[in-house]
């Protein structure tokens, strides 16, 4: 029954995929990618028909499967290529290792029939080629699922059907090869199957091909590293089951002994020589040179070093501190220095990430390597340091003793704007290799942006202490300004003492004066301190008559006052800053008003909300110079102002969610109307009184 379901089923996928083939010629010229196809499917299709009449190791077979495998292959690989300026070393090396053991099967197929009459050559041959098989069929699937995965998205709808066919034909070539291996044999039922399995996924084909114009491919180095990895597992895992089968051939108790000798020998070399950085680093500079074009993904090493340099949370290191490691990823070394160099070219230790190696003890003597480091952002290679020169295009330029002795790799300046702000130092990598043009391009740019995060992160430390400074100056020009307000009541104290020092009263109204001085200077020190700005008492229900009594009270001395208005007028303001920016109003109308011509402090209901007037009848302004100049800080029209007082009050009133409001006419005076939402004062009221 088998072997009828074999010689049908073969016959079917045979004419099946001669019309593919013939459907394909049809094409020829179109696209460089029906060649290939062409061939895989004339190669299938001669395969299957060997298979209907030829025994399994007979070498037509053999060489049409053989065939066929390196077909398709290079149809993959035509996919690979498409778009592509260039063929890729990595492409080449990953399709040529597998491709090598299609040509061992090919070597196997074509002598395997001559050693029939000797069971153990023939046993041998066979067990070998089943593992040929079984290697050509896994390095495939791996392909396969690569170049699926490197698939653009637009033409993966497209590139499926194609995949899923190869995937089912080596997939079932794998578990054939596998089963035949362990089980010594043909494994005929597997083996007469396979036609069948073929002809099930001739529609796949058709589908794929119909729409191979849309076929784009997006090369991807991680998944070429992939590639390499798992086929150098395969190799590791056909080498151990070789040796194994080998001395299972000699047979007897040292054949046994040798089978486990090889396995315990290949474990334990597998198991001390992957953990090693060492391995892993000459790994990676093997491949990189050997079979990529270039070193470096510089996609990925940007992202990556723009991720680690940007990664910037509450936990995570310094900025200078990931510039470090980022520059040492980069080249795969383990740890690295910083070095900030100063206006005079004196390098300073700044952070370190895992440097172990000996510290600079100083930064001096380097002020000629600077200059020339900084005019061509050079990267040092410290294996050309070790005389005490650096020689670069017939320039020698001494280099110091302390940084030949530190025993690193490499030196990446960071250069921004044409001047040197430091100077990486990197340790070796695990696998010690000299730096090649493109570390020295790399190193370079990545220096530079480096060096501008920093002069970025220096900028705005500058501008948040300016910022602090400007802060601390504003505050202070308000307390000068306060300052000479208590001056000038002070001084008006000292005059009167002259004459009324004996008279009881005076002396009692000098002592609460210079209380309140006192008691005033305590407070303009306490606005001075940085946490003033944070500490201001929020908005409550103010009584306007007292606050406007007490400004009053201070003024009298120096001009008369008055205070009129409603007497249970409220509202919402921070006393200590309401008294303020009405003291520094009152001030300004006392300053402007002739002698004799008292200034008036009222406040009445107003719409709805409270307002407080203070009205002079002194020179007044023109409109122009309220418009432009009023409320412009340190500008006045006094000799002796530091034009504060209005800004002040304003800036205190805007603050507290009131206006500031001014009419003013020359030669008949000035109005500033304090507007304020009242507040309701019966709660405090009634409070007081239960206290009572």
């Amino acid at each position: 029954m088998l072997t009828v379901i074999g010689l049908w089923g073969n016959l079917l996928a045979a004419a099946l995929y001669g019309v593919l083939a013939v459907f394909q010629l049809r094409h020829w010229n179109h696209d460089p990618l029906n060649r290939p196809l062409v061939g895989a499917f004339a190669m299938l299709s001669a395969w299957t028909l060997f298979l209907a009449f030829l025994p399994g190791y007979a070498m037509l077979p053999q060489l049409a499967e053989a065939a066929r495998n390196v077909a398709f292959l290079a149809f993959m690989y035509g996919i690979m290529q498409t778009g592509q300026s260039a063929a890729q070393p990595a492409l080449k090396a990953v399709y040529a290792s597998v491709g090598a053991a299609v040509g061992l099967q090919i070597v196997i197929g074509g002598v395997i029939g001559e050693y029939r009459d000797l069971p153990l050559m023939f046993e041998a041959l066979a067990a070998t080629g089943q593992m040929i098989g079984l290697t050509i069929a896994a390095g495939a699937l791996i392909l396969v699922h690569n170049l699926y995965g490197q698939a653009s998205p637009a033409s993966r709808s497209a590139l499926r059907f194609p995949m899923i066919a190869l995937t089912v034909m080596w997939a079932y070539d794998l578990h054939l090869y596998t089963v035949a291996y362990f089980t010594r044999g043909l494994a005929q039922d597997l083996y007469a199957l396979r036609g069948v399995v073929l002809a099930m996924i001739v529609p796949l084909f058709l589908l794929g091909v119909r729409n191979h114009q849309t076929w784009k491919v997006q090369l991807s180095r991680a998944a070429t590293f992939q590639s390499v990895s798992v086929i150098a597992i395969l190799a590791y895992l056909i080498v151990m089951m070789s040796g194994a089968r080998a001395m299972e051939l000699v047979g007897g108790d040292w054949g046994r002994a040798a089978q486990f000798g090889i396995v315990l020998v290949m474990s334990v070399a597998a198991l001390i020589l992957l953990p090693s950085g060492r391995l892993r680093g000459w790994f990676k500079v093997v491949v990189a040179k050997h079979v990529f074009e270039h070193r470096y993904d510089y996609r990925e090493e940007w992202l990556r070093f723009t991720d680690t340099v940007a990664r910037g949370d509450e936990d995570s290191p310094s900025l200078e501190t990931r510039v470090v490691k980022a520059l040492a990823d980069i080249g795969g070394s383990p740890g690295g220095l910083l070095l900030l160099a100063d206006e005079h070219y004196h390098f300073s230790r700044s952070v370190a990430w895992n440097w172990d190696a000996p510290l600079p003890i100083g930064g001096e003597g380097a002020e000629a390597l600077a200059r020339f480091v900084e005019g061509q952002a050079f990267v040092l290679d410290f294996e050309k340091l070790r005389g005490g020169f650096l020689s670069h295009e017939d320039q020698s330029v001494p280099v110091p003793l302390w940084l030949t002795a530190m025993g690193a790799w490499a030196g990446v300046p960071l250069v921004h704007d044409g001047r040197l702000l430091g100077l990486v130092v990197l340790a070796h990598p695990p696998y010690r290799r000299s730096l090649d043009w493109e570390d020295y391009d790399l190193f370079r740019a990545s220096g530079i942006q480096a060096a501008s995060y920093l002069a970025e992160a220096r900028g705005q430390q500058a501008l948040a202490d300016s910022r602090r400074f400007d802060e601390f100056n504003r505050r202070f020009a308000f307390i000068l300004h306060d300052i000479k307000n208590l001056v000038s009541q002070l001084s008006l104290v000292a005059r009167n003492a002259e004459r009324h020092a004996d008279n009881p009263e005076f002396r009692t109204d000098m002592i609460a004066t210079l209380q309140s001085s006192v008691k005033k200077m305590n407070d303009m020190l306490a606005r001075l301190s940085p946490a003033s700005a944070r500490d201001g008492e929020p908005v409550r229900p103010v009584s306007v008559q007292r606050v406007a009594a007490s400004v009053a009270a201070a003024k009298t001395h120096q001009h008369p006052v008055l205070v009129a208005g409603e007497p249970g007028l409220w509202v919402k303001a921070d006393p200590a800053a309401l008294e303020q920016a009405l003291s520094h109003l009152v001030q300004n109308a006392v300053e402007a008003s002739l002698p004799g011509r008292p200034v008036e402090v009222r406040y009445s209901e107003s719409g709805g909300d409270a307002l407080i007037e203070v009205i002079d009848r002194g020179h007044g302004m023109t409109a122009e110079f309220v418009r432009t100049r009023l409320f412009q800080p340190f500008v006045s029209t006094k000799e002796q102002g530091f034009g504060i007082g209005a800004y002040e009050a304003r800036t205190l009133v805007n603050a507290m969610g009131g206006r500031l409001e001014v009419d003013s006419r020359e030669g008949q005076g000035t109005v500033f109307s304090l507007i304020f939402p009242q507040a309701n004062a019966f709660p405090v009221q009634e409070r007081k009184r239960m206290r009572a």
